[in-house]
């Protein structure tokens, strides 16, 4: 492979990445939208799913391809997985500002590299290690900013700690989306995910089924095309990039949540949510800036 060509796929990589987390955050606006407007956290996982799992369904027979793919065990994980992360991410959203929820979140890169060099052998460097205990360090400072100063307020435990389960889970089913992307296609692998999420959360969801008004359709027709999206870049981004730096690109997802959250809920973050942030995203810019 020649170095123009490692560049243009580098190149790619980081704009597919960038486009994914554009739409990965208008869709973490939409779900907060349709909590707001009394959908339950269960019934906007299967809206998402069931508008997922027609397109993907399309796309992969536009390609010709078997929906059930080689590899039907890791798939299967990837979909289960991608399913408990994503429930964690949701449920944070709409408990948390979305500025904060969106900075919990993208603790993943961090614990991407560590998986990617504990599954996938990929090498950590300093850059990532760099990247790793700043983000630590800005999770701190956000989470517990009484230590620093007198008169803050701390975020619940309780969101916070679901939605770092939430950046686990997106890391694991991140690394698994490297291994299939060696032997599955693309549009096969993002087919799986509604495929395994769409039955779990119709029968979590059980009586729970509240009918939407036409707006609240709308709201959540938004929610499936917008991490359909969001979905398809990541999965193509990942082709293109090493796990642990593929994840660093879609930090810009913070900043895309605090402008969305600001115009939006009229959510203003904190002072030592931009300190936590600005680390955050610091080490995060580092670690792709050295690979």
């Amino acid at each position: 492979m020649s170095l123009s060509t490692q560049r243009l796929q580098i190149s790619l990589g980081a704009r597919y990445m960038l486009f994914s987390a554009l739409a990965f955050a208008l869709m973490a606006a939409f779900v907060k939208l349709a909590s707001n407007r009394g959908i339950p956290l269960l019934e906007i996982l299967a809206a998402r799913c069931l508008i997922s799992l027609v397109i993907s369904y399309i796309d992969v027979k536009r390609k010709r391809l078997s929906v059930w793919g080689n590899n039907r065990r890791l798939l299967l994980a990837r979909g289960l997985v991608g399913t408990f992360a994503l429930v964690c991410v949701y449920y944070a959203v709409t408990a948390l500002p979305l500025a904060e929820a969106t900075l919990l979140q993208y603790t993943h890169p961090a614990f991407t590299a560590l998986l990617a060099l504990l599954v996938l052998k990929e090498g950590i460097q300093r850059s990532t290690v760099i990247c790793i205990l700043m983000s630590v360090a800005g999770l701190f400072v956000m989470v517990e900013p009484g230590i620093f100063a007198t008169r803050t307020v701390s975020l619940p435990i309780f969101p916070v700690g679901v939605a770092l389960l939430g950046a686990l889970g997106s890391s694991v089913a991140y690394v698994i989306v490297r291994r299939l992307s060696q032997s599955e296609d693309p549009s096969v692998i993002i087919f799986y995910f509604p495929l395994v999420a769409l039955p779990l959360a119709v029968v979590l969801l059980g009586d729970d089924f509240v009918v939407p008004d036409t707006k609240s359709f709308l709201v959540l027709l938004a929610v499936g095309v917008c991490t359909q999206a969001g979905q398809m870049g990541l999965t193509h981004a990942m082709r293109h990039e090493s796990a642990g730096k593929a994840a660093a690109y879609s930090y810009i997802q913070v900043i895309f949540a605090m402008l969305l959250g600001w115009v939006v809920f009229s959510e203003i973050p904190s002072l030592w949510t931009w300190i936590g942030g600005i680390l955050i995203i610091s080490g995060a810019l580092i670690n792709a800036s050295r690979h």
